[in-house]
């Protein structure tokens, strides 16, 4: 029997899926790398921080004046000044007395002040916010326990009142990549079992037509042969017999001899 051969090229929706599929694959992947880099680093060093009680011990304000950059428009920038809030506080993991900041990202900005204003243009505006956090600790926050969080091995002297990443950006970190990294795996095996699906059903359907084919070919040959061996009831008789017809006599004849002639 001849070997029955099946396309295996794919249609054009298939291929557009398979794109698709590839695409996110690889968007998962980068986006991991990218997201790890650029947020999960700095989560897992601030989820490292451990919460512990603190009091406000003192609230200064220097007479040092530090500068920030505003921006006015897209090519419109420009430098103003704010004064500096340090905060001092007890916490209870060290028990010793180290400087609050706000969060991790005025940690970095100004590790000699506890807050850092929003830069305005105006250097009024940014002295009344400093000094309203200034009023806000002295009079509200002095006489309580809060939570702080505090570092021992990475900044011993400074504490925060806030951490910038908690567990929810860790879990984005990782959710989203892995998403779209099965995601798209999975519409490239669908698509692939669903082709292969196909071709199988094609060659059965192949196969099973041949095959009716061969079985109508046998059954019309075996008649054809039939035909030819079945002949005519006059054919089928005796060779010898039907080559010499007889003379068939009545029932009571009797044979006469014939008289000589002798006259």
């Amino acid at each position: 029997m001849a070997k029955i051969r099946v396309s295996y090229e794919y249609s054009e929706a298939e291929d557009k899926s398979i794109r698709l599929g590839l695409f996110l694959i690889a968007c998962g992947i980068l986006s991991l790398f990218i997201l790890g880099f650029c947020w999960l680093s700095p989560t897992l060093q601030s989820l490292q921080s451990k919460p512990a009680n603190c009091t406000v011990v003192s609230v200064l304000r220097p007479e040092e004046m530090f500068e920030c950059i505003f921006t006015c428009g897209a090519d419109c920038k420009g430098t103003s000044l704010y004064p500096c809030l340090q905060i001092f506080v007890n916490n209870s993991e060290s028990n010793s007395v180290a400087l609050l900041h706000f969060d991790e990202q005025q940690l970095v900005l100004n590790p000699k002040c506890s807050y850092v204003p929003p830069c305005e243009r105006d250097n009024q505006k940014n002295r009344d916010s400093v000094l309203w956090w200034e009023d806000y600790f002295s009079r509200e926050v002095s006489s309580q326990v809060f939570t702080c969080f505090f570092n021992q091995q990475r900044r011993p002297d400074d504490v925060l009142w806030r951490r910038s990443h908690d567990t929810s950006v860790l879990l984005h970190c990782v959710l989203w990549p892995m998403v779209s990294l099965l995601l798209g795996t999975l519409i490239v095996l669908l698509t692939v079992c669903a082709r292969s699906l196909a071709v199988r059903a094609e060659a059965l359907q192949k196969r099973k037509f041949s095959y009716e084919v061969c079985q109508d070919l046998s059954a019309s040959g075996s008649s054809e042969r039939r035909g030819h061996k079945a002949e005519d009831p006059l054919t089928n008789s005796d060779p010898e017999t039907s080559s010499s017809p007889t003379r068939t006599l009545p029932l009571f004849a009797v044979p006469v001899r014939r008289r000589d002639r002798e006259h």
